[in-house]
């Protein structure tokens, strides 16, 4: 009965636009979501909760199962070709797709999303930094030339910012793939009310901070999606999550907290999903003085890693939580075992401090997003980190702050002090590299190659082209080894991830790069 009633249940919750007329049986997914997104221009995709929306708009040349990221699989592109000295990639294009307008997928488009990405210079641009050239070599096949060897860029490809738009839609809106783009391209204002994709459904309406509502593709070149409409409802309040769940007024609670899960499991009509993520949460130390203070001493980041009950923060997020020794998460090929992490020694931080010069402590802010991601309390955890900061001396004053305030600060390195997390762009350990020097948030935290030592520049330059499986093990295992005593970052731990849905809902599975893929969901 619920699946015919649904629509009734959405009517009552949020505000359908009454533009359109919408049929009494019409079937409705609704998602609660804790929003960080706020704007929708593939080309400038970044936030992880974004990812909702641009899987189910847009394909990309390639794919991962929806269950897991252990393999790469066709998706516009039927196959692929690399040549011996790995630097060209030959993408055959499958020839029964249309965008959601009609017009058939080509070689072009495909040019013009990749090359629009890039010279966007926006958050996702560098993933397209090894990317030399892209041409249509025919209407069906695209030639991709790297400057070097990547073993990361088949990941890369899957990641929402290499969605393929129609480009002469995009085009007519504003919008090209010009070296200048970053001055000139002006499609993002139509993107966040507009798509032009070829997924299952087409973005029908966004309102930043309040919902985004997508609609079945009806040109869609695949098996057509169970529901008619998905609702991406923004709702920040885990609590208020749980209470719309319960009530039946979502079908999926996406930001559940461990303390959430008992009266979840008692529910017969709610399921439970749990795991560890490869979400990591993190702090950061600013490396320019006038930024970090006391904070940019390398001995003052060492002694705040000695300072940390790891275990204990780590169960602030429940059930799957666990802590990476370094900057590589958990379950990626070579991360280093957790039990090689830096251990709590209280002892040990106050003496590197007064060997520092700081005997007597000091004053120091730590910001933060005041917001809840994956069940994480972002304000949990900084006053965990407070009270064990205060153990050794640095007294800590917490400053929440606003999320795209925070994160706008954090991406200009204007924060000394902060409490941030790293979802991985694309699911390979090269993905990491970007907390070395010069990387996005190696930047984040002013470590440059000017102010790094070269010992960790040699070793940042030589996983970047490494192919071999052992050797970029090998390069992986002496950069985390560097990070635990020397890099302006301090690893705390990576969330369980945990979702509630209601149990008729068939087909929900687990994708650490798009989490939960709402085009395969059904009742």
């Amino acid at each position: 009965m619920r699946r015919f009633l649904v629509l009734l249940l959405v009517l009552s919750f949020v505000a359908i636009p009454l533009g359109g007329v919408v049929a009494q049986d019409e079937k409705v997914l609704v998602v609660g979501l804790s929003e960080d997104y706020s704007r929708l221009d593939p080309g400038r995709a970044y936030e992880p909760g974004g990812s909702l929306v641009y899987h189910s708009v847009y394909d990309t040349l390639v794919t991962f199962p929806s269950d897991s990221t252990a393999e790469i699989l066709p998706n516009l592109a039927s196959e692929w070709s690399i040549s011996d000295d790995g630097l060209v990639y030959t993408f055959t294009l499958r020839d029964d797709v249309t965008f959601s307008n009609g017009d058939p997928l080509t070689a072009e488009d495909v040019v013009f999303s990749i090359n629009r990405m890039k010279n966007l210079k926006d958050n996702p641009s560098f993933l397209a930094d090894t990317i030399a050239s892209v041409e249509a070599v025919d209407d069906l096949t695209v030639a991709l030339t790297l400057t070097a060897p990547d073993p990361a860029i088949l990941a890369k490809l899957v990641f929402d910012a290499f969605s393929i738009v129609n480009a002469e839609e995009v085009q007519a809106q504003g919008g090209t793939d010009a070296e200048d783009a970053a001055e000139t391209d002006t499609a993002e204002a139509w993107f966040n009310g507009n798509s032009a994709g070829t997924g299952p459904y087409v973005l029908e309406s966004y309102e930043p901070g309040v919902q985004t509502i997508l609609a079945r593709n009806e040109a869609y070149w695949g098996d057509a999606p169970y529901f008619d409409r998905i609702i991406i409802q923004n709702l920040p309040e885990t609590a208020t999550q749980k209470l719309s769940l319960e009530a039946g007024d979502i079908d999926i609670a996406m930001d559940v907290i461990a303390d959430q899960l008992p009266s979840f499991e008692s529910n017969p009509d709610i399921t439970v999903f749990s795991t560890q993520s490869d979400t990591l949460i993190f702090l950061l130390f600013n490396q320019d003085p006038e930024v970090g203070g006391p904070m940019s001493d390398p001995q003052v980041q060492k002694a705040v890693r000695y300072a940390l009950n790891y275990a204990e923060l780590a169960f602030l997020s429940g059930e799957g939580a666990n802590t990476p020794a370094a900057m590589v998460p958990i379950g990626f090929a070579g991360a280093l075992d957790p039990s090689e992490g830096v251990a709590q020694d209280v002892d040990m931080a106050k003496q590197i401090l007064s060997d520092a010069g700081y005997a007597d402590g000091f004053d120091v802010d730590l910001e933060y997003p005041d917001f809840n991601y994956i069940g994480t309390d972002f304000n949990v955890v900084a006053q965990k980190v407070q009270a064990d900061l205060a153990a050794v001396g640095i007294n800590v004053t917490l400053v929440p702050q606003e999320f795209q305030t925070s994160l706008d600060l954090y991406r200009t390195g204007a924060q000394g002090f902060s409490l941030w997390l790293w979802n991985p762009d694309y699911q390979d350990t090269l993905d990491y590299v970007e907390f070395l020097p010069g990387g996005v948030v190696g930047l984040r935290a002013n470590w440059t190659d000017e102010n790094a030592d070269q010992e960790i520049l040699d070793l940042r330059d030589q996983v970047k082209v490494e192919t071999d499986d052992a050797a970029r093990i090998d390069l992986f295992t002496q950069i985390q080894h560097y990070e635990q005593e020397s890099a302006p970052f301090a690893p705390l731990f990576q969330p369980g991830v945990h979702f509630a849905y209601r149990s008729d809902l068939q087909g929900f599975a687990y994708n650490g790069q798009w989490r939960v893929d709402l085009t395969q969901l059904s009742y």
